[in-house]
């Protein structure tokens, strides 16, 4: 990017991102007082997993004993990674925004005794709603503006730099305090950067020196339409599995029962279960979603087969992302703050999936939590962002390197290399050593040449960013899942080698760099206090 931005903004808080993480980050800076900048590579409102379908929430009453039985189970299903402080914190924390929600005009069901249900949101209303309550905080919104950079300096980030879709203008915005909210990786790419998990947060983060927990726990699969990539697949519960030859294949949409069927040819689902006009239009009632791609190819679920296959979900409803240091959701990095599936959610669900209720949980409170971390750390700053020497943290995938033309790789060419190592359920579900081993490899290979790109307009800049940060994601998992040589409970990790849990790998990996990426470990915290153990580089991983 230029040294000029053409549009530039002064702010205490600068969020990136606008699905409902970046959304109550913002509100909940505004409202401790800060001015807040709100940018989004889509639209407020509509950005995020959440906006086009609906989610489940941990909503339950402060009573103590279901609470700690629900602490329980979660701590049991995340290979006890998580920390049961953070859950009743999660419990607490979404149980007050939720009625906040409702205040402000959600219409939540209720029940025979009139109280509110308030453990589902239909996405559309839920952020149509926040769009209205971020505004009204009087947070500036840029919509369709992607971040592609940080700025920083002594003192740490002090705000971004990014490229309007609008009206191709670049802009800047200074600000004291940065929530990284912008999503997760599932190694998509349209160019446009508009709703497309990329892994764009993870790689700004990573320029400026932070680490990043739990990436080794993104084995993570759906069930989706062979045609679509619809992932809200908690419908198929009510199908009945057939292969090519219509005969029954016996198992479930959990564990690799799933991705076995498919190695060894198409499989085809009939949700014949529903077997009632009245369950079917409960069905259609409660997650109206799911149909959407179905009807479109005019297949009708409950009476016709229908080809079924998995998409790679990543970090999304994996558990990884950036560290988070403290109750505010900060980083090691001064002024930097994370929320949502930018940030690790290992603290809540450990080395299970935060898919649907923790994840939508943990977006609202973390938002919170990181909002106010962030109007707190701006309102004490001792100058404005606008005197500080802030300078470009940006190095990779913002193009003009390449030395001559024939040195110039298209963006689209490195992305279906990442893909070819991260997407296949060979290497990425099945995971063995050699395999991982051989991809880390390519990967390596891929990231020596992301500076190869050469973007042209806004639509390239943003396009050649998402290719960088998709590789820099790749190489931390890969090298993260190399770390740990066991097989973990949660279904996000195992190796084939070793395919039991470890107790002695009760800890945390976190890694780190770009040239070389490094890994160390962390025992998950007794008490509050966490014991840092050693680090090693990515050569000595492969190494094994």
């Amino acid at each position: 990017m230029s040294d000029s931005a053409e549009r530039q903004l002064t702010a205490d808080v600068l969020v990136i991102g606008g699905g409902p993480a970046g959304a109550w980050a913002a509100w909940s800076a505004a409202t401790n007082g800060a001015k807040v900048v709100l940018v989004d590579k889509g639209y407020l409102g509509s950005s995020g997993a959440t906006a086009p379908g609906g989610t489940n929430l941990l909503y339950l009453p402060p009573d103590k004993e279901m609470r700690e039985q629900a602490v329980a189970s979660r701590m049991k299903q995340g290979g006890y990674l998580a920390e049961p402080a953070w859950i009743h914190r999660v419990l607490d924390q979404v149980y007050t925004n939720l009625e906040l929600i409702e205040k402000w005009g959600y219409p939540f069901v209720r029940d025979e005794n009139g109280t509110p249900m308030r453990d589902h949101l239909h996405g559309p209303e839920y952020m149509a709603i926040m769009r209205k309550v971020v505004k009204r905080a009087g947070v500036k919104v840029l919509d369709q503006s992607p971040a592609l950079e940080l700025l920083v300096d002594e003192f740490g980030v002090g705000g971004a730099r990014g490229v309007s879709r609008q009206d191709d203008l670049t802009w800047e915005v200074r600000a004291n305090a940065v929530v990284i909210a912008t999503g997760g990786c599932a190694f998509l790419s349209n160019g446009l950067g508009c709703n497309v998990l990329t892994g764009d947060g993870y790689l700004m983060a990573g320029e400026v020196g932070v680490e990043l927990s739990g990436m080794e726990f993104t084995r993570k699969y759906a069930p989706s339409p062979a045609f679509g990539s619809n992932t809200r697949s908690r419908l198929l519960g009510w199908a009945t599995y057939y292969d090519s030859d219509g005969n029954e294949i016996v198992g479930g949409r959990q564990g690799d029962f799933l991705a076995e069927a498919l190695l060894k040819g198409p499989v085809y689902a009939i949700m014949n279960k529903a077997d009632t006009p009245e369950k079917q239009a409960f069905l259609r009632k409660s997650h109206a979603i799911f149909f959407l791609p179905y009807d479109r190819a005019g297949i009708d679920v409950f009476t016709e087969p229908f080809p079924l296959t998995l998409r790679y979900e990543g970090t999304v409803r994996g558990t990884g992302g950036i560290r988070i240091v403290d109750d505010d959701c900060s980083t090691t990095v001064g002024g930097l703050f994370a929320a949502g599936d930018a940030a690790t959610r290992e603290r809540i669900t450990g080395s299970a999936s935060g898919g649907g209720a923790f994840n939508a949980s943990w977006a609202i409170c973390s938002g919170t939590w990181a909002g106010k971390g962030a109007a707190a750390h701006a309102l004490s700053h001792r100058q404005s962002a606008a005197t500080r020497d802030l300078k470009p943290a940006g190095r990779y995938g913002l193009g003009g390197v390449a030395s001559s033309f024939e040195n110039v790789v298209p963006s689209q060419e490195l992305i279906k290399e990442i893909q070819d190592q991260v997407l296949p359920l060979t290497i990425n579900y099945f995971r063995t050593e050699q395999g991982l081993k051989q991809a880390l490899h390519r990967l390596d290979n891929v990231w020596n040449r992301v500076n190869s790109q050469t973007p042209q307009n806004v639509r390239e800049q943003v396009r050649a960013r998402e290719t960088a940060a998709m590789a820099a994601t790749a190489r931390w998992m890969y090298t993260a899942a190399l770390s740990r040589k066991e097989t973990r409970s949660g279904g996000l990790h195992g190796l084939a080698e070793y395919p039991g849990q470890d107790e002695e790998q009760q800890h945390r990996l976190l890694v780190s760099g770009l040239e070389e990426v490094s890994v160390r470990t962390e025992q998950v915290p007794v008490s509050g206090v966490a014991v840092t153990a050693v680090a090693a580089t990515s050569e000595e991983v492969q190494a094994g």
